[in-house]
């Protein structure tokens, strides 16, 4: 029976799930593709080089195993690496990792006396090659949170790290939207080569101070001094590089930086909010450049990693958070790890400035100021849904006249959720439950309170379902 590429890779795959974790089967395993299958010959696509080089470092043993299985001793297992990143097939290597070579058009650079390199991050006129990395010494891999939004990116940077220059990934161009751990990750990344290597230079720089340095070298007229001190750096870092758009002097100037650290084999590291074939207003030549890497996508962070990092956060505080008021905080602030370390500074800080325990309701207080007020209007029709979903009743029976005991605790919660989540008055709350009088309602919230003194239960209930509502009206 003749076998197609497809199943003998699919036969492959089914082997592979159960030899490893189900995370790195859908990080390493699930974006592969088989492209050909020649006599023993199995040819996998990978999407970069990065991939290439992590499954011949992690995965080389299993992936022989299994391909043998169902090939015989004598299978081999090719590499395919799109166009964009390289032409080449890359054979399976047992001894030693093969590379991947492609023709950049790299500018071979001059031997660069660096006895007189002017350093612009000092005083005009101070010579100085004891470079400072300008890195935040706060920001390293060990209080940077890995999950899945992350993880590419994080296993990217500390292989770089134990081999600045050295991996296939360079650049490396971290992106995604703001307050997702860009520069957090970059600079660890430097940080890291700093510890492990003493003797590598490393700067990490924004680009609108890059084009202010450049602005004032063509002032002074020094800008191949400049552009000498940028090239005798081992690692330089460029935080949100899609501001140099329609800059076209500082982009040629840059142009020529890159070409010049790349051909010597110094690490590139780039961020920006957008992956580089969206970046406008940007020279063709770079954005090709960009692409010669690992381009990693930084997503949002999912609910756990969103509460691991709160949790990571508050070790190193005195307060006493608990468990629930961590995945409240986590459910409200989803798309930026700043705001969520906000919140977090913001709470501690109200609960020692006041001497009140942390709670649910200190930290709706907190929130309200890092959450549009018109995303969390909660209407009477919004309660009223979630309470007859929650109590399993038709929501038509909180108004109605019944006396039947699971609708009248179903009316009464709502009617009490509404008094506390609303600014509606006693009046309108009873008329928009069957015209029902004041007194009643002010009956029904102290009946609903009493039983939460006396009844877990149904408190963990009413406090779901108000979890619930001010989650839903939080999404953006």
């Amino acid at each position: 029976m003749v076998k197609d590429c497809g199943t003998v890779w699919d036969n492959c795959l089914r082997t592979i799930e159960g030899h490893i974790n189900k995370q790195s089967f859908q990080t390493w395993f699930k974006p592969i593709k088989a492209v050909n299958l020649d006599n023993n010959a199995l040819t996998i696509q990978v999407p970069n080089k990065f991939f290439y080089e992590w499954l011949e470092e992690h995965y080389v043993a299993l992936l022989k195993m299994t391909i043998r299985k169902e090939l015989g001793s004598g299978a081999k297992l090719e590499y395919q690496i799109p166009a964009e990143t390289s032409n080449s097939t890359v054979p399976e290597s047992s001894n030693s990792s093969k590379s991947i070579s492609k023709d950049r058009g790299r500018i071979s650079p001059g031997m660069l006396d660096t006895s007189h390199i002017k350093n612009p991050f000092v005083i005009p006129g101070i010579r100085k090659l004891n470079i400072d990395p300008q890195l935040n010494v706060n920001y390293t891999f060990g209080n940077l949170i890995e999950g899945d939004c992350n993880k590419l990116g994080r296993n990217a940077g500390l292989a770089i790290a134990d081999r600045p220059g050295g991996t296939s990934f360079n650049p490396l161009f971290l992106f995604g939207d703001v307050g997702l751990g860009k520069t957090h990750l970059a600079q660890a990344i430097g940080n890291e080569i700093l510890r492990q290597h003493k003797n590598k230079s490393v700067l990490y720089v924004s680009s609108e101070k890059f084009t202010n340095q450049i602005i004032q070298s063509i002032k002074n007229n020094a800008v191949n001094d400049f552009v000498n001190f940028y090239q005798s750096v081992d690692v330089l870092i460029i935080d949100d590089i899609q501001f140099l758009a329609n800059k076209q002097k500082t982009q040629e100037i840059f142009f020529h930086i890159f070409n010049q650290l790349h051909q010597k084999s110094k690490q590139l590291i780039l961020t920006s909010d957008r992956p580089p074939k969206n970046l406008e207003g940007m020279e063709e030549r770079l954005i090709s450049r960009f692409k010669w890497g690992l381009s990693a996508d930084l997503q949002t962070p999912d609910l756990e990693t969103r509460m691991a990092i709160l949790e990571a956060k508050l070790q190193d505080e005195s307060v006493e958070v608990p468990s629930e008021v961590i995945e409240f905080v986590a459910y409200n602030i989803k798309k930026n790890i700043r705001e969520l370390e906000g919140v977090l500074v913001s709470l501690v800080a109200e609960a020692k400035l006041n001497q009140v325990s942390v709670d649910i309701d200190l930290a709706k207080k907190v929130i309200r100021n890092f959450i549009n007020q018109e995303n969390r209007e909660i209407t009477m029709d919004n309660i009223k849904t979630a309470v007859a979903e929650s109590l399993q009743v038709p929501v038509e029976k909180l108004q109605a006249k019944t006396r039947k005991r699971e609708f009248v605790v179903a009316r009464q919660l709502a009617m009490y959720l509404v008094k506390s989540l609303t600014n509606h008055s006693l009046k309108n709350i009873g008329d928009a439950f069957g015209g029902r009088d004041h007194s009643t309602v002010i009956y029904s919230c102290k009946t609903v309170g009493d039983m939460m003194d006396v009844d877990e239960s149904f408190k963990n209930t009413v406090n779901e379902i108000e979890k619930k509502l001010t989650l839903s009206m939080a999404r953006a």
